[in-house]
Order: C-alpha cells, then sequence, then structure tokens
C-alpha cells in the first residue's frame, strides 16, 4: 500500500463534493476561534480534534455551524477560502467545486456583494498563486427552511458570480423534504446553474428520487441510501448519474456504522458511475489522498483503478471540454511515468 499512498499523492485529482467552511484546517479554525474568542470553538488544535468528534449527525451539524459562526466577515471568508485551495494545491487538486453556503454568512450580516466579490477575489488569487481552479456550487441548508432558500437563490442569480457553476442542497434531511425546494432549483437551472442535492445520506431511497425527480439532479451529493432500492441503482446505472461518494464522512457522522459496511463497492458493481470525495475533510480527520486510499482498500484497486476514479471526477464535473481533455490527459501521463 505503500507504493500506491505515494503513487495516490502525486495523482492529480478533482473533487467535487467539498465544503467551504468544513475545509477549514485546524490551522484556520482555530486562528479565526482566536479572532473571535467569544465563541466555543476551541483555539488549541488538540483540543479542536477532540471537538471534531461526531455522536450522530445532528451532532456534526451543531459543531459545523459553530465553526460557521466564525465566519463573520469579508475578510474571514477570504482568508478561509484562499487557504483551503493552498491545501488543495499541496494534494495535487487541479480543480474543485466547492459547496459554498452564502446564506450562513449573509444571515450574520456580511453583505452579500462582500461575500461574492471575497471568495471571487480568493479565487482568482489562488488559481494564479497555486493554479488550482476553484467553482462553486451555492447551496441552500435544508434545515433553514424556504426563506434559506429564497434567499440562496436570489444571490446565486442576481450576483451569478464567475465562478458560479452549480446549485445544491444541504444540511440535514430528516424532516427536510426535497419537493418543497423545487421551484427554488427551477430557477436557479433556468439560469444555468447545474443541480447538484444532497440526497440519502441519512434518509433513504426516496429522497433520492426525489432530489432526481424534483430537483432535477445531475449528480448526487453522497447517495448513501441508493443501494437498498435495486430499481434505483439500475436508473442511476443506466443514465449514469454520478454519485458523490464520501467514505469517512458517512463513518464518522453515523450514517454508515463501519467502513465494512459501506456501500461503495456495492454501488461499483451494480454499474453506478462514482467519484470520490472529503465532504468536510479536517473535521473528519480526513483528505482526499486519504479517501482514495480508503477506496482502492474497499475496492481492491491497484494505481490503474485509481487513477480511474480520478478520472471519473473529471467527467463528472462541469469543466468545459477542453479542461476535461486536459486534466484526464494530465492524470493518464502521470500513470504512464508512475509505473515505469
Amino acid at each position: 500500500m505503500t507504493d500506491l499512498t505515494t503513487f495516490i499523492a502525486g495523482l492529480p485529482k478533482a473533487e467535487l463534493h467539498v465544503h467551504h467552511v468544513g475545509s477549514a484546517s485546524p490551522r484556520i479554525v482555530a486562528e479565526l476561534a482566536a479572532r473571535h474568542p467569544d465563541s466555543k470553538v476551541p483555539t488549541d488544535p488538540e483540543a479542536l480534534a477532540e471537538y471534531f468528534v461526531f455522536r450522530d449527525f445532528a451532532h456534526f451539524v451543531e459543531i459545523y455551524l459553530s465553526v460557521v459562526d466564525l465566519i463573520r466577515d469579508a475578510e474571514d471568508v477570504r482568508l478561509l477560502t484562499y487557504e483551503i485551495a493552498r491545501d488543495m494545491a499541496r494534494q495535487h487538486i487541479r480543480y474543485a467545486e466547492l459547496t459554498v453556503t452564502p446564506y450562513s454568512s449573509t444571515r450574520r450580516g456580511i453583505p452579500d456583494t462582500a461575500f461574492v466579490e471575497a471568495i471571487e477575489d480568493a479565487r482568482k488569487a489562488a488559481e494564479s498563486d497555486f493554479g488550482t481552479v476553484l467553482r462553486w456550487c451555492f447551496d441552500i441548508p435544508g434545515e433553514a427552511g424556504l426563506e434559506a432558500a429564497e434567499e440562496t437563490t436570489r444571490i446565486a442569480c442576481e450576483l451569478n458570480p464567475e465562478g458560479l457553476v452549480g446549485f445544491g442542497l444541504g444540511g440535514p434531511e430528516i424532516g427536510v423534504p426535497r419537493p418543497q425546494f423545487k421551484p427554488y432549483f427551477d430557477r436557479a437551472i433556468a439560469a444555468g446553474l447545474r443541480s447538484v442535492p444532497h440526497a440519502g445520506e441519512t434518509t433513504g431511497p426516496q429522497t433520492i428520487w426525489d432530489a432526481l425527480i424534483e430537483l432535477r439532479a445531475e449528480r448526487i451529493g453522497h447517495g448513501t441510501s441508493a443501494v437498498q432500492d435495486p430499481k434505483l441503482l439500475a436508473h442511476l446505472a443506466e443514465h449514469r448519474i454520478p454519485l458523490e461518494v464520501c467514505p469517512t464522512s458517512n463513518i464518522a457522522t453515523r450514517a454508515v456504522a463501519t467502513l465494512g459496511e459501506h456501500p461503495l463497492k456495492q454501488m461499483v458493481e451494480a454499474g453506478v458511475f462514482v467519484t470520490i470525495n472529503s465532504d468536510d475533510p479536517p473535521m473528519f480527520g480526513t483528505d482526499l489522498n486519504t479517501e482514495y486510499q480508503v477506496a482502492a482498500h474497499l475496492l481492491d484497486l491497484d494505481a490503474a483503478g485509481v487513477a480511474a476514479l480520478a478520472k471519473n471526477a473529471v467527467e463528472a464535473s462541469f469543466l468545459d471540454a477542453e479542461g476535461k481533455a486536459r486534466l484526464s490527459a494530465e492524470i493518464d501521463a502521470y500513470t504512464v511515468v508512475a509505473g515505469r
């Protein structure tokens, strides 16, 4: 596995399911917590590790929102975004579609224009400085209801930043039915955005069906429960609808009990198109390189199999055709050289 670990570390990669605030490294979280001493978030990195141990999904959301509360002005937003790109570049992530939740910041008093300007400024600087290309998927926090949906849709459609490509729905699924968000997804899709809601992470297959039918999902965030419905698996496979799979996240939030029970292998055996992602990596003690190692273990992959997974993410991304061809060719070239 050491050789494969080395191969993965240098492999050019794309990531499609990774959250903005959830990507804050312990160093950045500690720095933000120190800037905002009224927060309950620890400033000591060792204490942060203990803080990020979750009892269940509801506890994860509670902790996640406490970190969100550290992002209080446009400078916090820019710092966070730029540093995320720095961490991604170290992992050879060439392209990432970052899930961003504007409502979490605007409801805390950051003007929408300042928020958008901060992420865009960081995006451009990061691409110039690190070579990592960032794009945005604006995300409705489902637990905040239709007010959040309206605000997210308005910001997406009216401000429409250059880096924005997708429109999503996250947060708790239990008690937050997908169909109520249909009008907002209809507006976002009409404005040219791509539908990428979370579904089937902590609820059953019907949530995934609702995302596909009501929200016109082009990709599904997580989709863990899809394996409970053979008809759904067949539909996903036939239409090549990608699942954004995040193995360590599913264990950390107790969506799946153990890694041995993770349904990734069942998905692949059913012919479903999967991508590998890190979700909220520092909070779960992981990163994208580690997730590829986990996937290689679960699927018994060699270097060629891991490279094929990496190319899945490129294919499922919203990069233009030229960008996809360029990144796929870089993966192929790296694989050939590494195999010598």
